[in-house]
């Protein structure tokens, strides 16, 4: 009830993880409503990407950490603290009852604009599969594909990876899309060559995705929930510790966008067990594999530029990564319990 009270903490809550995403999405659904040629389709497996892994999961840990870092320090700072005291409630309870109601607040909120993102993401998926800016069909056979690249010969021979020579009388005049049959058919010749390519590049189409799949939505989901959690439970300990918000809010906002990327893009041979040590690298180590961009964002969960990095120069198991941060959790929670255990009243 506390926390719920705080307008502007709530305002920006549900700006942050429901209100930018929401209006980002509805900007591109309108667009594409009106222009579909011009703006491209508002949902897919890129824009799932982009969102959960370069907007939702880090400002959802920052928020959250803000939320527990106000519910840590609220009540001293609002002078509440004594009158807590005096009522005889034991303080590690006072301390304990503060984590399940700003989950509460967090994970719900949290689970409302992702639940956006994947609505958004599935049903205003595009109609075709975007491969090199040439739409194709989606489940094609091999048969299939071959017979459709036949049918769009030229803009297969043009934008299609192919590493021999293309024909001189194929003009490649820069075919944007390739959605609808050519009035008309190529020489044979060319209807030849485009299967001849598309054979060489099915795996590869059959590897795109119009929308995210439900397994990477749920896993992505999970980690984006434990983001949260991890943030709030670590404001709340910093919080209760050192007796303010901003501060610990400030350490909080360094330690994720600015130590956890500059630790995971160097490789310290002797230090390389601290660097595992640091939570932001063991969630990014616990992130879906299907969201390379978490690691390919700097400043984004240990981002260092590059798909797999983090996995590359610290190599770890997810049983290592699930300790470290399973000790941040237990290591911030007793230090702020035992910080208003200890406090005068």
């Amino acid at each position: 009830m506390e926390l719920r009270k705080r307008r502007g903490l709530m305002t920006a809550l549900i700006l942050v993880n429901i209100g930018f995403t929401a209006v980002f999405l509805l900007i591109r659904l309108i667009g594409h409503a009106f222009a579909p040629y011009a703006n491209p389709p508002a949902g897919g497996d890129m824009i799932f990407e982009i969102l959960v892994a370069g907007f939702l999961s880090t400002f959802g840990f920052i928020v959250a950490a803000t939320v527990g870092c106000t519910a840590g320090s609220r009540d001293l700072t609002e002078g509440m603290f004594r009158h807590l005291v005096v009522t005889g409630r034991s303080r590690l309870a006072l301390y304990l009852a503060r984590i399940p109601a700003g989950l509460a607040i967090v994970v719900p909120l949290v689970a409302i604009g992702y639940l956006i993102v994947c609505a958004v993401c599935v049903f205003a998926a595009p109609a075709f599969i975007d491969d090199s800016n040439v739409n194709i069909p989606p489940g094609l056979s091999l048969a299939g594909f071959e017979t459709w690249a036949g049918d769009h010969a030229e803009p297969v021979i043009c934008l299609l990876p192919y590493n021999g020579p293309i024909p001189g009388n194929v003009a490649c005049p820069g075919w944007s899309k390739s959605a609808v049959a050519p009035s008309q058919p190529a020489p044979a010749e060319l209807e030849a060559l485009a299967v001849k390519i598309a054979s060489q590049n099915y795996q590869g189409y059959t590897q795109i995705l119009r929308r995210p799949p439900v397994s990477l939505m749920i896993e992505a989901g999970l980690w984006i929930e434990l983001e949260a959690a991890v943030g709030f439970i670590l404001g709340l300990g910093l919080a209760s510790l050192m007796g303010s918000r901003l501060l610990p809010v400030i350490s909080i906002i360094v330690l994720q966008l600015i130590l956890t990327p500059i630790l995971s893009a160097v490789d310290l041979p002797h230090l390389q067990d601290l660097q595992r040590s640091f939570v932001g690298l063991a969630m990014t180590h616990l992130e879906p594999a299907g969201l390379p961009l978490a690691r390919g964002v700097p400043g984004i969960s240990g981002g260092v530029g590059r798909p797999g990095a983090a996995q590359s120069l610290l190599p770890e198991s997810a049983t290592v990564a699930v300790w470290v941060i399973v000790a941040w959790l237990a290591a911030w929670t007793i230090l702020g319990a035992w910080r208003m255990m200890t406090r005068d009243a």
